[in-house]
């Protein structure tokens, strides 16, 4: 499938045995970025009291993850806002361009949501040693647990916290990935059985579109959360 194919946008660029080509999966990501940086100039230029549509959306989303913050990882949060408002914001944009013909969705790769989730599991331990220094292990140790069964229950906590990255980013991962698939088959469908039999898929696929364009903000949405309960514990030491 064309659409998952990462290929190289002209001349290729070696460091050792690393390769530092751009790539088609770079050229969508910088897209996401500026348009998001677009949006953002052109939603706070103005800065009226009554707003204009790309103002009310810019305050709309500002406000949903302000909130979203408040409510999951609490006032001490917020110092963090920019890089959760940031990352939601990019998710999104990676997300919802995929949607568009001819494009690629970089969020339907492992390797982006890896990193990605990488980068804030870590991020987010050295935040909870900063703060609470060698006291941050007894996250791992729940309370009120019998005796008999903390070394059994330490262990799960463990394993828990360390897949941490991995269920964020497979999370994502699958399900952009899963939504095209089923696009791209049901697509093929229309196209093979003509005029006269692919109204059924063509139905198919115009309720699916839908459904991605929903998925889209929802994996945006829970791969925000999520970071901001991984904040949450590291700040507040809720175990």
């Amino acid at each position: 499938m064309h659409q998952f194919q990462v290929y190289k946008i002209g001349p290729e660029i070696k460091l050792g045995s690393v390769d530092l080509s751009f790539t088609n999966a770079s050229l969508f990501m910088l897209i996401s970025a500026f348009t998001i940086c677009l949006f953002l100039f052109l939603g706070s230029k103005k800065k009226s009291i009554i707003p204009d549509r790309v103002q009310l959306i810019a305050e709309l989303f500002y406000n949903f993850i302000a909130k979203m913050i408040s409510d999951t990882a609490g006032s001490k949060a917020k110092p963090y806002f920019p890089f959760i408002f940031c990352l939601f914001m990019f998710v999104l944009l990676c997300n919802m361009i995929g949607m568009l013909p001819y494009s690629f969705t970089v969020t339907s790769h492992i390797i982006v949501t890896l990193v990605m989730a990488l980068f804030i599991f870590i991020a987010v331990t050295v935040i909870g040693f900063l703060k609470h220094g060698f006291k941050y292990l007894s996250l791992f140790v729940p309370k009120g647990v019998p005796v008999v069964l903390l070394p059994l229950i330490t262990v799960i906590e463990i394993i828990s916290y360390l897949s941490r990255p991995v269920s964020l980013s497979v999370r994502l991962f699958a399900n952009m990935m899963a939504g095209h698939t089923m696009l791209k088959v049901f697509g093929s469908f229309v196209i093979s059985l003509g005029l006269l039999g692919g109204w059924l898929p063509l139905s198919f696929s115009v309720a699916l579109t839908g459904l991605e364009i929903l998925v889209a903000f929802l994996q945006a949405y829970v791969f925000a959360i999520l970071t901001c309960i991984y904040l949450n514990d590291a700040l507040n030491l809720h175990h």
